[in-house]
């Protein structure tokens, strides 16, 4: 009988967010037809994106509405862990919104500019900071991974500017794994799985939070699978971004995000190191084309065997990162 009580605490949000998700994306998916919100691709970029322009965009409002439906049944029940996970998640979907609605709606192709956006970050990931360790009283000191018992403690003013480092580099890693359809979603659905498993080895109600996540983003999916009918936009893969750092933080696990968020990782470093090789060489270029999804494609991989690889990739890290989580 207790294990049938715990698996109904996942299994609820999880169909719930599910069901949300997958049933909003029949309303809001015409609706931003009929509101022009579509992307427009680069010309400068891949040849085969092209046939994207039009696509809907900004359709991470489908799994948004799926986590924060099933986050108010999880709260319904006493479980208010899910409000700091939830409230991470929306700031940063609120500032990608923001980011979309200028360039698809205002037709701003540049959106945001980048100070703009990173200045938001950083105030999002301080407030934050503030509220867990002000208002809920939660200590930021890390678990070292593979070392039981052995924690990292920098002080307050320490432990919130790895929050804001963290934070910050999660999120625009999420951002820059968009770029393939299905991609983000299918990556993150293996990193939220792995943080729904570990929160139930360390006996934490946080559990219920990562599996709301998978519902709404299966939901999802099941519109934005190659070839995607919507795209997240910034309004999703910001908002995925804050999920995973949040639900790391309520676990104490962020120092394992380099490893099961190694494809966020490596799509930034692919940027910043192409954009700094180009400006050093006068024009060179280490990847055909960044971020790095985009230097397979370039290579011949169809945008399927993208996804399947990088998602592989995932689930083998999470899989070695179960071993150092106590």
């Amino acid at each position: 009988m207790y294990r049938e009580v715990e698996l109904s605490v996942l299994i609820i949000p999880f169909l719930l967010a599910f069901a949300v998700s997958l049933v909003s994306g029949k309303f809001l998916i015409p609706f931003l037809r009929r509101v022009k919100a579509g992307q427009t691709e680069r010309g400068e970029g891949l040849e085969s994106h092209l046939k994207k322009t039009g696509t809907p965009n900004m359709g991470g409002f489908m799994f948004l509405l799926g986590l924060a439906g099933a986050a108010a049944y999880i709260a319904y029940t006493g479980n208010m862990t899910v409000v700091p996970v939830l409230l991470l998640t929306l700031v940063f979907a609120a500032i990608g919104f923001i980011d979309d609605f200028i360039k698809v709606v205002l037709k701003r192709s540049d959106g945001l500019k980048a100070w703009q956006k990173f200045s938001l970050q950083i105030l999002a990931a301080g407030g934050y900071a503030y509220y867990l360790t002000e208002v809920l009283g939660q200590s930021l000191a890390l678990k070292v991974p593979f070392m039981p018992g052995t924690f990292l403690d920098f002080g307050q003013a320490g432990n919130i500017a790895v929050l804001i480092f963290v934070c910050t580099a999660t999120v625009n890693g999420t951002n820059f794994t968009d770029g393939v359809d299905a991609l983000a979603g299918c990556v993150t659905v293996a990193v939220a799985l792995f943080l729904t498993v570990t929160a139930c080895l360390l006996s934490s109600p946080a559990a219920p939070a990562g599996a709301a996540m998978i519902g709404a983003l299966l939901g999802f999916l099941v519109y934005n699978a190659y070839p995607a009918k919507v795209f997240m936009g910034d309004t999703g893969s910001l908002a995925l971004g804050g999920f995973v750092t949040a639900m790391c933080y309520q676990l104490q696990i962020p120092l394992l995000i380099p490893v099961i968020g190694f494809i966020y990782m490596i799509e930034v470093i692919s940027v910043i190191l192409q954009v700094g090789y180009f400006k050093l060489s006068h024009g060179k270029r280490i990847f055909r084309m960044a971020p790095i999804h985009h230097h397979y494609e370039k290579g011949g991989w169809s945008e399927v065997q993208v996804v399947a690889v990088f998602t592989i990739v995932t689930i083998l890290l999470c899989s070695v990162s179960l071993l150092g989580i106590w």
